[in-house]
């Protein structure tokens, strides 16, 4: 049973940046991949980044022109990251950090553990 605790929202100007933290524990996760995805107001909640833990590839939803997240792991840590730079109004949604043993999965029906979520609201 993987437990995830997600941290480092707040309240954000347009044009800033957050990194935000998920600490993982609870279990052996070598075989599973951690994911990041977001939910608005009233919006489905979507995929934004996964890491996969071994060897710590990543896979984005967004192409690379343009990216403005960076996901990354600290395995002796046991915590993925999410940075986010160039915040915008719409990146206002909670952030979720997600487990799963499937290493690119968009859908969040294919990740068995989930934390509580981060608020990111940016506004200026």
């Amino acid at each position: 049973q993987l437990h995830l605790v997600e941290s480092g929202g707040g309240l954000v100007q347009p044009g800033g940046s957050l990194r935000l933290s998920c600490r993982a524990s609870g279990g052996t996760f070598s075989n599973y991949a951690l994911a990041w995805f977001r939910q608005a107001p009233g919006k489905e909640r979507e995929f934004v980044a996964t890491i996969r833990w071994r060897d710590r590839a990543p896979y984005y939803r967004d192409s690379a022109k343009g990216r403005r997240v960076t996901i990354s792991a600290d395995n002796s840590a046991n915590i993925v990251y999410l940075q986010i730079s160039s915040l915008k109004p719409e990146d206002t949604a909670v952030y979720y950090c997600a487990a799963g043993r499937t290493f690119v999965a968009l859908a969040s029906e294919r990740y068995e553990f989930w934390g509580r979520g981060t608020q990111v609201t940016v506004s200026s």
